[in-house]
């Protein structure tokens, strides 16, 4: 007897083919069988075709035996969504339920991103992680542990997680907010935690290299790493060390990476910030492409929205962040210090963000300390308290203890419909899973929490036409799944594991503001299915925690 059986669904495969009216069964965690409909002649995917006769038959036999029907008629059936660049690890051991993502129809997701991992934690260096981490954790607690600890005690979840090892936290447990190259036992004992992280089944290796300590990297570090990556058929996930001013040179490092190392490198959250970047999109675009044609295995992820999120320490050059947390908090007090920071951002605009049209282009996102504030621009507090822009934000930052996140409005809406159009741009949030009650629910979120998915959807596919129906979901399944190397996952194929998404074409869109953040799509009919078990059903979470964490085994392949 199948456990589930949808029938009636227009399935697409995950392939970018287009979509075939069947019915798809699934019994112990994994999709048994998927029978076209031979009335209504489609596209069929190779994996069907060649198993079609004995397909049909066992659908037939356990169909009206089934434990629980799903009757898809006038929806889409597709693989779960592969979130590919994500920060719930931040959020997931809190709100194990991942409503903001699943309720998109996520079923995986990519974390530790940005250099920022909450493991390792070496003994008595908890309190220097959680510090550097406050702006985007603030409400995690941390401990002392090693990767493979973090991941054998990873708590149940209604999603699947794998897990990447932060450059940025591997910095700061050896060498701390060093200015400077690292030693050679420094660079040895970064080597050292990076392959426990790998032999437990870490995806790979993640930076940030545009804040510190991971701008303090110089490209031969990174080099030396990815050497590392390449032996264990790991992958480099690489925040660009610069998205604005300088971003096809910061392209251009990482691609070299590829090359250098022969390891698949993911430029994650791809954008060209800074109005004097816009419109690079599509050179950096061509060079992604030049690369892929030159062997190299690069891909990217974008989230289609025209403002980025950050902690707003970040948006300072980096030499403010030197010393840790106290150090800076000291620093932006002093008068001088802020006349260089002025003079900097007049020159150059924010660190990693470019020039933006006006301080109303930085709203306060989530402040831990000053809550009351979420919402308002750093012009409006410049306003409020008659000061000139970059005091109010030193202020502010003492104030809140240098944990405070931001939203930044600084790309430009033809780049990212060039980006999304792109066969090589996948899709990621860059969003926490988060829901509107409880301790995540705080803040102002960025939409992209809740929106991402069903906005390239309805948005970009749907509206503009920007892609074809088939080809969205694609970037959001299969190839995120040949990316990752997935072994299971990311297609609907018979005997991979039962992650699926049910929705309404027409009928799932974000709904999800910068003003009103915390609110699920549209579709009252939206359900998820994750490693065979229903998570969401008709728009209402279930309450189920199936979920697994996925490692990386030698060959390099994830499961």
């Amino acid at each position: 007897m199948y456990d589930i059986v949808i029938r009636n669904g227009l399935l697409f495969d995950g392939d970018g083919n287009p979509g075939f009216a069947a019915d798809l069964a699934i019994a112990d965690g994994r999709i048994a069988a998927i029978t076209p409909h031979p009335s209504l002649p489609r596209l069929r995917g190779r994996v069907i075709q060649s198993s079609l006769p004995r397909l049909r038959g066992r659908a037939r036999e356990g169909a009206s035996g089934a434990k629980k029907v799903i009757d898809a008629d006038g929806l889409a059936v597709a693989p779960g969504f592969i979130d590919i660049k994500t920060h719930s690890d931040f959020t997931l051991p809190i709100n194990p339920k991942a409503e903001s993502k699943v309720r998109q129809g996520v079923t995986t997701e990519i974390v530790g991103h940005c250099g920022f991992s909450v493991a390792p934690v070496l003994p008595g260096k908890v309190d220097l992680l959680e510090g550097y981490l406050s702006p985007s954790a603030p409400w995690l607690p941390f401990r002392e542990t090693s990767f493979p600890d973090y991941l054998n005690s990873f708590p149940p979840t209604a999603v699947n997680a794998g897990m990447l090892v932060g450059h940025n936290t591997l910095r700061l447990m050896v060498m701390g907010m060093a200015e400077r190259p690292p030693g050679a036992a420094e660079l040895q004992q970064m080597i050292a935690l990076l392959e426990e992280a790998l032999d437990a089944g870490a995806l790979g290796l993640s930076s940030g290299l545009f804040t510190p300590p991971g701008s303090y990297a110089a490209p031969a570090e990174m080099i030396a790493l990815g050497h590392v990556l390449a032996r264990h058929n790991a992958g480099y996930f690489t925040h660009l060390r610069d998205e604005s001013n300088k971003v096809l040179e910061a392209l251009a490092e990482a691609i070299d990476v590829a090359a250098q190392c022969r390891v698949h490198v993911e430029i994650v959250h791809f954008k060209c910030s800074g109005t004097d970047n816009w419109g690079k999109a599509n050179t950096a675009l061509a060079m992604i492409a030049d690369a892929k044609a030159r062997g190299l295995d690069v891909d990217c992820d974008s989230y289609p929205y025209d403002a980025g999120s950050n902690p707003l320490k970040n948006l300072l050059p980096p030499w403010v962040q030197a010393g840790g947390v106290e150090a800076m908090l000291a620093r932006l007090a002093e008068p001088a210090t802020r006349g260089k920071i002025r003079d900097g951002i007049a020159q150059d605009g924010l660190n990693n963000w470019g020039k933006i049209p006006s301080w109303h282009a930085v709203t306060i996102s989530i402040s831990p300390h000053l809550p009351y504030c979420a919402g308002k621009t750093i012009a409006a507090l410049a306003a409020e308290r008659a000061c000139d822009p970059i005091d109010a934000l030193c202020d502010y930052l003492i104030a809140d203890r240098g944990a405070t996140r931001v939203l930044v409005a600084a790309i430009s809406e033809d780049d990212i419909r060039s980006i999304v159009a792109s066969e090589a741009a996948l899709v990621g949030s860059d969003g926490n899973c988060v829901a509107p009650y409880g301790v995540v629910g705080q803040g102002l979120p960025h939409p992209r929490f809740y929106g991402t998915f069903p906005r390239v959807l309805a948005r970009y596919a749907r509206e503009q036409n920007l892609l074809p129906l088939p080809r969205a979901i694609h970037k959001m399944t299969g190839a995120t799944a040949r990316a990752l190397k997935l072994k299971d996952r990311g297609f609907l194929r018979q005997d991979f594991c039962a992650d699926i998404v049910i929705f309404d074409p027409d009928d799932f869109a974000d709904r999800a503001t910068y003003a009103e953040p915390h609110q699920f799509p549209s579709g009252a009919r939206t359900t998820v299915i994750v490693n065979g078990t229903l998570v969401v059903e008709n728009a209402t979470h279930t309450g189920a925690l199936p979920g697994k964490v996925l490692r990386r085994d030698a060959g390099g392949a994830v499961g």
